[in-house]
């Protein structure tokens, strides 16, 4: 059986560390050092906005989902962009004509079922290439970071939100892998990768850009040693995020929203009160509780799909 894991998961099962963090974190160890703390990632912070219920039953719970086409086409996709930037040759490639570059970066994919999102992929790449050298930029075309590995551990303050106020202190792990961080100058641009079509005007914009604002939150507050590990100099700063969708081909880059980094805080405060109160209510959402693993055991979905 082949067990597809999401960054998140892969990076939890390379540390082997729940001794120190984890999801199944009770309020009442905030005052003592001898318990674990509250583990958050870009994953965990996404699933609790989207329903808080879906995030007690795999986060908490861990009760195993259904495996998907789309899950398996992302792994697969993404492990073959993180080998291109590995394997990728910036002194080779520089002596190519432009028709050899776009060969040779089709010739770091491989051949499967996805070969013709790799030849989209190829010459993106290619062009990125032969734009940076025409810029003499050709430092930067490599990302800093290449499914780079973070951890920091922060102290949440009460006076973080203002929307959704604590009455204390907490003590929380992020962590986290980032697709891509490229650079430019001084700044910094972490790039995600999505393997499904792009659509105008989609609801998940909002999500996406939180997943990037957690990953702006994660790098800010991480020592200078995790920074450097991952080829970062800590005076570099996040200005941008980007999304690329090679089936739509579709480059998408803006700068940092500062309102979208306060919806950061506002959601682990929100993840930190459902740990208070013990409660994960559902959000009920026909369109996707339907396709949802646990349907069959939510009694929101159960009630109100009958309405």
């Amino acid at each position: 059986m082949v067990v597809i894991m999401n960054n998140d998961e892969k990076y939890e099962h390379l540390l082997n560390v729940m001794d120190e963090f984890t999801y199944k974190w009770n309020p009442e160890w905030v005052d003592d050092p001898t318990k674990p703390i509250l583990k958050i990632t870009k994953s965990s912070l996404g699933q609790f906005g989207w329903c808080p219920t879906k995030y007690e039953f795999s986060y908490i719970q861990r009760l195993p989902q259904d495996q998907t086409e789309a899950m398996r086409k992302g792994t697969i996709i993404h492990n073959a962009r993180e080998d291109f930037f590995n394997d990728f040759d910036i002194k080779k490639a520089e002596t190519m004509t432009n028709e050899e570059v776009v060969n040779y970066c089709s010739t770091l994919f491989p051949i499967d079922e996805y070969y013709d999102t790799y030849l989209d992929m190829a010459t993106f790449e290619a062009q990125r290439f032969i734009e940076s050298k025409e810029d003499d930029k050709l430092d930067e075309y490599l990302p800093v970071a290449n499914e780079g590995k973070f951890d920091a551990e922060i102290t949440f303050h009460a006076n973080t939100s203002k929307r959704f106020p604590l009455q204390r202190d907490y003590k929380i792990h992020l962590q986290g892998i980032i697709d891509r961080i490229f650079r430019e100058g001084n700044n910094l641009i972490p790039m995600e990768l999505k393997t499904g079509p792009w659509k105008e005007n989609s609801s998940k914009y909002t999500s996406m850009r939180k997943e990037m604002a957690f990953y702006k939150y994660l790098i800010e507050a991480c020592d200078d040693t995790v920074l450097i590990k991952n080829g970062i100099d800590p005076a570099w700063k996040v200005s941008h995020w980007s999304w690329y969708f090679p089936t739509s081909d579709f480059f998408y880059v803006e700068a940092v929203k500062k309102r979208t980094m306060t919806a950061v805080t506002d959601a682990i405060a929100k993840l930190l009160k459902a740990y208070e109160d013990g409660e994960f209510p559902a959000k009920y959402f026909y369109k996707s509780c339907t396709h949802c693993s646990f349907f069959g055991i939510c009694d929101a979905a159960q009630e109100d799909s009958w309405l």
